[in-house]
């Protein structure tokens, strides 16, 4: 069997999930062995999918690749069909490095070890699933495997409001992938054959009046999984409750699940329902993104803030996929990517500020950037990335999403500029909450002034300020020598974690090309089908009516024959 040949999509989404059987019968009574047996199975997972695809994957090719169909469920049509493409290649990658990170950032659990880590795996292996299944219903099925192991991880190793945050995460992600099942039957059954492979499934000839239902049950189950407003409400409470290392896959990965389906199901199988919703899609990223970034100047729980900095950063995804730019499209893609590492860092160094300071209350902090310089070095790097600081992956994207948007010729001067104009405010406010939270972490606190040493902290009844010593340690209320400070700075475990997601989001920043180089014939080639698809709806409704909306420009007669030659 040549290498070509080999059933590496296979392999890599079941590696994790035959390694997750085999942790109830290992050896173990402290979970020390469980924990290396994890992530030695999820490093060979991120190794196997990265030889796979520098040997087999064509980052120059828009087509499928390293595809694999195997019949699963003959009677129903259900087949076991995984490939990749400029679009699942970068998250497959995202996710498995996001998921084995997490991993060795859960490196203290102690409480129930073994389903941890198992659950652990199992998400692994769907997150996969669901970036290469190219059955609609393989896809289904591994979108609900997802949902089990984040309901358990919440709900178990969560905070004081664990179980609310975890029903309400699986209330919302559940109801709304009923819309993903019933879109699915839908495009399979229509037509003479009853399929779910989405190659074929593309080849249908959908009338405009069955897509756009099938577009807005979609976007209402993608739009759920990436938070757009009205639909975000659970993403706060999950994260708020949630350990770090779920918090990291959550930001990291299952965000850009809901991107991934738009790009995939919406636009790749409703191109012209896709025509009719991009500027609903575009306004719904403004409001993304301006209601986010306001909403985290309200949040005092710091993993709160950056929750909703994550609704606002999702935003831009949107604008991107409503741009008809490849430009556009390109950043969309960039800036999920680009997100999933920097969200990842910033919920990893709050975990570890959590650990020193056991509260996520910014007022309680202040003042501990003194005894944890690494610490507040690494949080400054994610926090400037975040804001999208020149040099930084957060500037390539969204300075690729502007210029896309801004260069679209489909939409209106008025629409565009409304459009660059609100999402600039947001990038306006992005800096505002991020440096605030630092100063509020790392520098000053709300604390009552009671200490004459440092106004944070009361040290009246420690024996430190009779002795006069002049290098107390204060954490927000508390106040210590920093021989005896349990606040101790970033182990080199977590030094090597954050820095495994600083170097690309710095790689990046410097030379984008490295991440766009694997998607960009892809998504110029998504983005001719998305202008075809304009110019088709364009034709069809080339009347009165339809010329007055100035998303949609008039055909010239020479332009309209063109049209009607790629029919």
């Amino acid at each position: 069997m040549t290498s070509a040949q080999f059933p590496w999509l296979t392999a890599i989404v079941l590696l994790p999930l035959v390694g997750s059987l085999l942790i109830p019968i290992l050896p173990d009574k402290e979970g020390k062995t469980v924990r290396w047996y994890a992530l030695g199975v999820g490093i060979a997972d991120f190794i196997l999918m990265c030889y796979a695809f520098w040997k087999n994957y064509d980052p120059s090719s828009a087509t499928f690749q390293l595809a694999e169909k195997y019949t699963w469920i003959p009677q129903l049509g259900l087949s076991w069909a995984v490939s990749v493409d400029g679009i699942s290649a970068p998250l497959v990658l995202l996710a498995g490095l996001v998921t084995t990170l997490s991993i060795f950032a859960a490196w203290q659990v102690n409480i129930k070890p073994r389903l941890f880590y198992f659950l652990m795996l199992v998400l692994y292996a769907a997150q996969i699933g669901v970036f290469v299944a190219q059955d609609l219903l393989l896809f289904f099925i591994m979108w609900e495997v997802e949902l089990i192991p984040v309901y358990l991880l919440v709900s178990i190793w969560g905070g004081q409001k664990r179980q609310y945050a975890a029903t309400k995460f699986l209330l919302y992600t559940a109801a709304a992938s009923i819309f993903i099942l019933v879109a699915g039957l839908a495009m399979a059954l229509y037509g003479n054959n009853l399929t779910f492979d989405m190659a074929e499934l593309a080849l249908k000839d959908f009338p405009i009046a069955l897509e756009l239902p099938l577009y807005a049950g979609l976007l209402i189950a993608f739009g759920v999984k990436l938070a757009i407003f009205p639909l975000h409400t659970w993403l706060p409470d999950a994260h708020g409750e949630a350990s770090s290392p779920v918090s990291m896959i959550l930001a990291g990965v299952l965000l850009k699940m809901g991107g991934y389906g738009l790009i995939r199901l919406n636009m790749g199988l409703l191109d012209h329902a896709h025509v009719y919703f991009a500027p609903v899609l575009a306004m719904l990223g403004v409001i993304n993104i301006v209601y986010g970034a306001v909403n985290s100047f309200a949040q005092v729980n710091m993993k709160r803030r950056l929750a909703f900095s994550s609704v606002s950063h999702m935003g831009f995804v949107l604008i991107g996929i409503a741009s008809f730019t490849d430009l556009g499209i390109s950043g969309a893609m960039l800036q999920m990517l680009s997100h999933g590492l920097i969200a990842s860092v910033l919920f990893f160094l709050a975990g570890v500020t959590y650990d020193r300071t056991h509260t996520m209350l910014m007022t309680e902090m202040g003042y501990i950037g003194k005894v944890m310089p690494k610490v507040f070095a690494l949080f400054t790097v994610g926090a400037l990335a975040s804001l999208a600081l020149p040099g930084m992956s957060g500037f390539a994207s969204e300075i690729s999403i502007f210029v896309g948007m801004t260069s679209s010729d489909v939409y209106s001067s008025t629409f565009r500029t409304v459009t660059v104009f609100l999402a600039a405010v947001g990038v306006i406010l992005t800096p505002i909450y991020l440096l605030s939270m630092l100063r509020q972490i790392f520098y000053a606190s709300d604390a009552n002034p009671t200490c004459d040493i440092n106004p944070s902290c009361d040290i009246s009844d420690i024996s430190l300020k009779a002795q006069g010593n002049q290098d107390v340690v204060c954490f927000g209320t508390n106040c210590v020598l920093p021989s005896e400070a349990e606040f101790s700075d970033a182990r080199p475990r977590e030094v090597f974690i954050a820095v495994c997601f600083l170097v690309p989001i710095i790689a990046i920043g410097a030379y984008p090309k490295m991440a766009t180089n694997l998607y960009d014939a892809t998504t110029t080639a998504i983005n001719s089908q998305m202008r075809l698809a304009h110019e088709q709806v364009a034709l069809i409704r080339n009347n009165e009516t339809f010329a007055e909306q100035s998303s949609f420009p008039t055909l010239s007669e020479a332009k309209s024959k063109a049209v009607v030659a790629n029919k």
